[in-house]
């Protein structure tokens, strides 16, 4: 058969809704592009407000439980069909679960409490570089010199940050509590990507996200019990509830959904660009929202980031339009 023979037999007229269709799809992605970033940071900014309002643990396993409920609601089905590969892969979802709402999402709480939103988002930043270093040490990925580049400013912007760019701290080796939680939740989540980029699987993607959600409400609840018995147990008040409902929608499936949309239409290329935006928002927004002081070492930290973050994860074009192809 020639190529032709797949064309379908459309008039234009036809095919023009559907073109129009794509091309709002399209136009809303690029949108969102400069929205989804502030969904993103909207969980460090809340896991600074609320540092003394709701147990660190109790607000991880409360947020993605609901998160989940909700998610269950319109992939019940789905869940409860694959529910013979989910209990086969229950270790790679457990450890999945573990890393992704667990150490990403605790410590992240926990942290909250002795840095700012400033620090978490820059010290955050660092994560893609870290999956990039991961993927190569691990899984045996080629690294061009502009990547090593890229890795080696992104480090020492995110060293500079930690230490608050204080020599004296560096030699010591005198750090914020906080910034350490920080730091050890930014390297779960780099773990995390690698392993769910190498792990195979015979779940969909929605699906394997919302067994990973279970898993990790699941690996949370123990711990979250011992916090509530033997540290604070959370206050339920409209305050608590509101902070706990805004993680679960907004920074749980408002920012995995509208990613997960703009990947579709643009390519993950192009949706990597909020990488760049997401510290940029977090520390704009404390600044602003919660009255954070901007330093020297937060400028100059974001000034050895964000290009060693363009350098390491920077695809070439030809890759990302062949992306958008598929």
């Amino acid at each position: 058969m020639t190529e032709k023979s797949f064309q379908p037999i459309h008039s234009k007229e036809a095919d023009a809704p559907s073109n129009r269709f794509w091309q709002s799809g399209d136009r809303l992605a690029r949108i969102l592009l400069f929205i989804n970033p502030a969904f993103f940071a909207g969980n460090m900014l809340m896991a600074r407000a609320t540092a003394d309002l709701v147990p660190p643990i109790a607000l991880a396993f409360w947020r993605w439980a609901i998160a989940v409920s909700i998610l269950l609601m319109f992939l019940g089905g789905p869940v409860w069909r694959a529910r013979a590969d989910i209990l086969a892969e229950w270790r790679d979802l457990m450890i999945l679960g573990a890393l992704g709402m667990g150490v990403c999402g605790a410590f992240v709480y926990i942290g909250a409490d002795t840095t700012t939103a400033m620090n978490i988002g820059l010290i955050y930043a660092y994560s893609p570089v870290l999956i990039i270093l991961l993927d190569h040490f691990f899984y045996g990925s080629i690294m061009i010199k502009r990547q090593w580049l890229g890795a080696g400013l992104a480090l020492a912007g995110m060293l500079l940050i930690v230490f608050r760019g204080n020599l004296d701290s560096l030699l010591s080796l005198s750090l914020s509590p906080g910034d350490l939680w920080i730091l050890a939740a930014a390297t779960g989540w780099g773990f995390y990507s690698i392993l769910l980029k190498h792990r195979p699987s015979k779940l969909k993607p929605n699906v394997r996200f919302a067994a990973i959600m279970l898993y990790g409400t699941a690996v949370l609840a123990p711990f979250h019990l011992w916090e509530s018995v033997w540290i604070e147990a959370p206050t339920l008040d409209a305050l608590s509830i509101g902070a706990v409902l805004f993680l679960a929608l907004v920074p749980a499936l408002g920012a995995y959904g509208t990613y997960g949309y703009m990947q579709r239409y643009l390519g993950a290329s192009t949706t990597s660009l909020i990488l760049y935006l997401i510290p940029v928002y977090a520390a704009s927004l404390g600044y602003i929202l919660l009255g954070e002081s901007l330093e020297f070492y937060h400028l100059t930290g974001a000034a050895l980031v964000l290009p060693g973050i363009w350098l390491a994860t920077r695809r070439r074009r030809q890759s990302e339009d062949a992306e958008r192809a598929a």
